[in-house]
């Protein structure tokens, strides 16, 4: 598993070996390892649910799990918190799947070299082709399908939409994480924010 997109640095791949199978057999998917260095060590951890809608007590969950086989294996020399978060809205796109699932939504995409003598594209994934990323982006005011491979990619994530928030909502509504009232509220919010 050497996604650069999951987990960037040698550490971070470590950390991933160790700490997937503990998510996957808790039945969760890990969407992002970093291990983030400053005045204090965080091991940040994003995980989700296969099909969307994590909660904080799943959240707590995996914290628990990864906390005990982290004592055991010890991968991190320095004293360091454990945050386990839900990917949000906006998420980091990290496996080529996800730019499968989110197909017909906005995101920013950045590769690791110039592509025709860019970094940076933003616009509509297109879904996948084999080992393709494919965006929809306005090039001189004409919308143009690009494909990029899935290993130049350095970063990418989702835009924070109307459209994307609406779809999130439905997936929790449809997960039961929610109820009609409280979701009647929540999409009023929503719409009203620009």
């Amino acid at each position: 598993m050497s996604n650069d997109l999951i987990a960037k640095a040698a550490i971070d791949r470590r950390l991933a070996e160790i700490i997937t199978p503990v998510i996957e057999d808790l039945g969760y998917e890990l969407v992002r390892v970093r291990l983030m260095s400053g005045k204090a060590t965080t091991l940040q951890i994003m995980a989700d649910r296969p099909n969307g809608g994590i909660e904080v007590d799943d959240c707590a969950a995996i914290s628990n799990a990864v906390s005990a086989i982290l004592d055991v294996e010890d991968p991190v020399l320095d004293a360091y918190t454990l945050e386990v978060s839900s990917p949000g809205i906006d998420r980091p796109l990290t496996r080529l799947k996800d730019f499968e699932t989110f197909e017909g939504y906005e995101a920013k995409i950045e590769t690791a070299d110039l592509i025709d003598g860019r970094r940076r594209f933003k616009g509509e994934l297109a879904g996948i082709e084999d080992d393709e990323v494919l965006i929809n982006i306005d090039d001189q005011g004409e919308q143009v399908t690009i494909g990029l491979k899935f290993d130049w990619l350095s970063d990418a994530k989702l835009v924070l939409t109307d459209d994307l928030i609406q779809e999130m909502l439905r997936q929790k509504k449809a997960s039961g994480a929610i109820n009609e009232d409280q979701f009647d509220e929540i999409v009023t919010e929503g719409s009203e924010e620009e």
